[in-house]
């Protein structure tokens, strides 16, 4: 179903782009668009976004856009009552990932304040470096890299890691990170680390610190 069909075309958006909008619409229900992906819908939604705001809030969605970073996608508003089902579902994320996922951002933080790079690439080993400060000692390594492997696999499908063409086992930290671990897990960032170390470590509560929901993309 094309749920930008069901919404009647105001005099505004009819008489400047009719054709656009809805391909808009529908295009950003199916994930997140970049602009680096296609040029010419992200020119599009540039220019209508105002109109694609007043045609997703009908249906209790928020429109995420970011013009500088270069992506958009739709988020579900809350909804404390429970009233509104839900067009883009939660995906409960596990312990490991959400791990993985904050210390990405961590990274991403660190290689803005310090790099004036655009991109930030990292390799399998990189990333293993990264979560094996947080690992016991005692950790089995061929059991904790094919762990890691899976999480890397998740992260990826998620599309917070993009694999480089030509370049097995590298990858680019996606900047769209940034919006889903956002300011304000951010605040809180040291005392998660502390949980997931110790719960890593067997010394508190297994899977210690919240798990992190997303909306699919």
């Amino acid at each position: 179903m094309n749920p930008a069909a069901n919404f009647p075309a105001t005099a505004e958006t009819d008489s400047r782009t009719p054709e656009e909008l809805p391909g808009v619409v529908t295009r950003l229900f199916k994930g997140v668009l970049y602009a680096e992906g296609d040029e010419k819908l992200w020119q599009s939604l540039l220019g209508l976004s105002s109109q694609v705001r007043d045609y997703v809030s009908v249906l209790g969605l928020d429109l995420i856009l970011d013009e500088s970073e270069g992506y958009a996608f739709l988020k579900s508003r809350e909804d404390h009552d429970g009233t509104l089902p839900r067009l883009i579902p939660r995906r409960q994320l596990t312990f490991n990932v959400s791990l993985l996922l904050a210390l990405l951002r961590g990274r991403m933080l660190e290689f803005d304040t310090n790099s004036s790079e655009l991109r930030l690439i990292m390799t399998e080993q990189d990333i293993a470096d990264m979560v094996a400060v947080f690992l016991p000692e005692s950790s089995n390594e061929a059991r904790i890299m094919d762990r890691l492997a899976t999480d890397i696999r998740k992260v990826v499908d998620l599309g917070f890691l993009r694999k480089l063409r030509g370049q097995p086992g590298t990858y680019e930290v996606a900047r769209i990170l940034k919006a889903f671990v956002d300011a304000q897990w951010l605040e809180e960032f040291d005392a998660r680390l502390a949980d997931y170390r110790s719960s890593l470590s067997g010394t508190g509560p297994a899977g210690a610190g919240p798990a992190k929901e997303e909306d699919a993309k």
